[in-house]
């Protein structure tokens, strides 16, 4: 039986990342399988934001997180929900930012650099990037995750990709965004439950990054 330090994977990234790659089995081969998908998937990047965004503003409970000011954006801002329409200059801002991630997600090599990436997407959803008026609710997180995986398995579904190729690219994401929520888990633990905001006036929660 191999001993794990459950003490150092939460403290240490490189090997909480480790840990997780081998027992779910994230292995050099899934991560060619995703870098060799890549100019395939790449193309479709742009539909899978505005998909998503599509699903984030259909939500009051998810669209309400766009309306304080983004981390680098210095534009106009919502006045309020009904404001926040797809072509908001913040919602571009932000359709940038997912569009980055998941192109990094599929053409980045998957080093400490990568690894602490991933974590820093979990980290400043939240107070503990050091701003107490972002804060996502994990549930928020784990719905926004979910959406994707959904996506992006559709996305390679359509690509008609030979039969076994499809199954080790999908096995590889799967495997990934398992990892990636993980990533993003560990920084609610210990976190005190929320209750539902008030409606008015807007609450000043965080951006989604």
């Amino acid at each position: 039986m191999k001993r794990i330090d459950e003490q150092q994977l939460e403290t240490d990234l490189a090997n909480r990342y480790e840990y997780l790659a081998e027992f779910i089995g994230f292995t050099p081969d899934d991560v060619e399988a995703i870098h060799r998908l890549a100019p395939r998937l790449t193309p479709h990047i742009p539909k899978i934001v505005e998909q998503t965004y599509a699903k984030l503003l259909s939500y009051d409970a998810t669209a309400r997180h766009f309306l304080p000011r983004q981390s680098g954006y210095e534009g106009d801002l919502p006045a309020s929900l009904a404001e926040l329409g797809p072509e908001a200059r913040q919602i571009q801002f932000r359709k940038e930012h997912l569009r980055r991630y998941l192109t990094s997600l599929v053409g980045n090599a998957y080093d400490a650099r990568m690894v602490n990436y991933l974590d820093v997407v979990g980290k400043i959803h939240t107070p503990r990037a050091g701003n107490k008026a972002i804060d996502v609710p994990l549930v928020q997180m784990n719905a926004l995750l979910g959406l994707l995986a959904d996506l992006l398995i559709e996305t390679i579904h359509q690509l008609e990709l030979e039969p076994t190729v499809e199954r080790q690219s999908l096995r590889a994401f799967n495997k990934l965004l398992w990892i990636q929520n993980d990533f993003v888990n560990r920084h609610y633990a210990g976190s005190t439950p929320q209750t539902a905001p008030t409606p008015t006036p807007p609450p000043a929660a965080s951006a989604w990054r």
